[in-house]
């Protein structure tokens, strides 16, 4: 599986997988016309769905090549997560993307190891945008903002959380509780975002012979013309 650039994905360049997840996408606690939340797709209840083993989850995140530990979740009000955003982020951290109902508006998450201190938040770009970044301290978080983008970013134990979105669509309160709220995904959230029917055997390749070092038999005859 191919990994992601290693600066954090640009907004706009999520446009395509966010379409997709406004038609027929089931997001858990999408909120409808006034806040309210919208009755899950599933109506199978929560206490009667199968529980997911732990080391299959695990085998999965390996799989995606996120750190389990460093997969996040979070809860704001009118957003879900559209779970074909989930991917990992660098090395292994993670991202996701969040989105209204007609994924007009978006919030992405995105977490990777390191730090994030006043001398080095000037210098760390939001979105990997490489413009002037301004920040704030916000208590444990820094609140900072380049061109049109603004996010929360919180630093902690050898990780950073970032929630990022445009200025212009989420304002800095939704963007504040949606920092907040960021926590370690339980094990029926990491059932959701992680990619399932995983490979049971290595692809065989039938160009290389079953004896010697494995390397294709190329060799010519002596006497051949090559």
């Amino acid at each position: 599986m191919t990994r992601s650039l290693r600066a954090p994905l640009l907004l706009p360049a999520l446009t395509l997988v966010l379409a997709s997840a406004g038609c027929g996408t089931e997001k858990a606690g999408t909120a409808d016309d006034g806040g309210k939340p919208k009755a899950s797709a599933d109506p199978t209840p929560p206490t009667a769905r199968p529980i997911v083993d732990r080391s299959e989850l695990e085998a999965r995140a390996r799989y995606s090549q996120s750190a389990i530990e460093l997969i996040r979740v979070t809860d704001v009000a009118g957003f879900a997560v559209a779970p074909q955003s989930a991917g990992v982020l660098g090395d292994d951290g993670f991202h996701s993307v969040y989105v209204t109902p007609r994924g007009g508006t978006q919030i992405e998450l995105a977490v990777e190891r390191g730090t994030l201190t006043a001398s080095t938040c000037p210098g760390t770009p939001i979105g990997g945008t490489g413009g002037v970044v301004a920040c704030e301290k916000d208590g444990a978080a820094w609140y900072r903002t380049s061109g049109q983008l603004h996010e929360y970013a919180r630093p902690e134990d050898g990780h950073v959380v970032r929630l990022t979105a445009r200025r212009h669509t989420v304002d800095r309160d939704t963007l504040r509780r949606a920092a907040a709220a960021a926590r370690p995904a339980n094990d029926a959230e990491l059932d959701a975002l992680l990619p399932k029917n995983l490979p049971t055997a290595p692809v065989e390749r039938g160009d290389l012979p079953p004896v010697g070092d494995g390397a294709p038999n190329n060799s010519v005859p002596e006497g051949a013309s090559g």
